[in-house]
């Protein structure tokens, strides 16, 4: 259990409840793989995000905060970054790698103790769960408001994209109607929801939220951040388009930090292309079409990573405005978390989509699995490595 701070009382139950949300919340983006990659940023994403990041130059009258690169040797030199180690580690690793420092960091937990008490002076945080709860106040948070500033992998030129909507390519050519109408409802979903991200926040507590209002409201802002702006800061014209710069960067990072167990997968792996691993056909078809689809199937299920939350929040509003039913279609929307990845899960048909993150899917197809992205909803990375202002000011 970390320190108490100072004006912060009640801290130790709002730890125990941030390391329920936050086992809740990093768990979702959980892979078995084994290497790591990352990236910075000044700027911010959401009002208590964009607090975060602007507080670097609101507090320089009490001593310079220093440059992202400074602070990243500075907490290398320490030993003292961490992150989860659950399949976006690449990232940090590739940030660590720009800047020809040791490839190594601390294992974090899921909670943001360490952060609090300073074992990490930079931690990894995503910009929709973990950084909301380091900045906010309220239930589960530890409320450090404008005091803290975070790293952002895209700045950083090394961030890699993460949910998707994929089936297995067996799937897709037996069911291509299915697959588009699919695709086109799912999409009106995620339009819907980062238009109206209260609304959408609302729907899915309803849904049976695995987090509080609170900050399933705030998770919502954030994800429609993730879904409407790519990797260079630039507003998505077209939700869940794969851009296929943005997948070949991923995919050349996860080349050069995945360690597989099996020669012949890792050999797999480093073959890859992207044909390999996505095909924008289907979405194509279904955004020029006219919403009529003549589907092979009329029900359909779709894994998700983790348990009823905003970060999937496009799939619950399109099922509770009826989009699904327009296009011909009873979805199932099954929780993640559990026992069977969501690779697996479609791979040997117990669901008929998932979502997941590309790296995911080329390890599985490595592993010799056919899997075939379709749809790419998040379209930059929410990765972060948040830090205290304070701890990282000239001298």
């Amino acid at each position: 259990m970390g320190r108490k701070m100072p004006g912060k009382g009640g801290l130790g139950m709002k730890k125990r409840r941030a390391k329920l949300l936050s086992m809740m919340l990093v768990a979702a983006m959980g892979v078995t793989l084994m290497a790591g990659c990352g990236s910075s940023s000044d700027e911010g994403t959401g009002e208590a995000a964009s607090a975060a990041s602007s507080s670097e130059e609101n507090s320089a009258a009490s001593g310079e905060v220093m440059s992202n690169e400074e602070i990243i040797r500075k907490a290398s030199e320490e030993g003292k970054i961490s992150n989860w180690g659950l399949g976006n580690e690449y990232e940090v690793l590739a940030l660590l790698a720009k800047y020809d420092l040791p490839t190594e960091f601390l294992s974090e937990d899921y909670t943001m103790d360490a952060f609090d008490d300073d074992s990490s002076t930079l931690a990894s945080a995503m910009t929709y769960n973990e950084l909301g709860l380091v900045i906010n106040d309220y239930e589960g948070g530890y409320g450090y408001g404008d005091t803290v500033g975070y790293i952002d992998m895209n700045d950083e030129g090394v961030a890699m994209l993460e949910d998707n909507i994929f089936c297995t390519r067996e799937f897709a050519e037996q069911n291509p109607e299915t697959v588009k109408a699919f695709l086109y409802a799912s999409i009106r979903g995620w339009e819907y929801a980062v238009e109206n991200p209260e609304e959408a926040a609302e729907i899915v507590y309803e849904a049976g939220s695995s987090v509080s209002q609170d900050h399933q409201n705030y998770m919502a802002t954030e994800v429609a951040k993730l879904v409407n702006t790519d990797m260079d800061g630039n507003t998505v014209t077209e939700i869940g388009k794969i851009d296929d710069d943005a997948m070949q960067q991923t995919l050349d990072i996860a080349k050069q930090y995945v360690t597989l167990d099996d020669s012949a997968a890792q050999e797999a792996f480093s073959a890859l292309t992207l044909d390999d691993v996505r095909d924008s056909s289907y979405y194509d078809e279904a955004m020029a079409s006219d919403g009529q689809f003549d589907v092979e199937q009329s029900e359909v299920s779709i894994q998700l990573k983790w348990l009823p939350q905003a970060q999937f929040m496009g799939y619950y509003v399109a099922d509770a405005l009826g989009y699904y039913d327009e296009v011909g279609l009873t979805v199932n929307i099954v929780s993640g978390g559990g026992d069977i990845s969501e690779t697996t899960a479609v791979n040997n048909g117990t669901v008929d989509f998932g979502v997941t993150w590309p790296t995911n899917m080329a390890v599985a197809n490595a592993g010799g699995m056919d899997l075939v992205e379709v749809a790419q909803i998040y379209q930059r990375s929410g990765l972060t490595l948040v830090y205290k202002l304070d701890n990282f000011r000239a001298e």
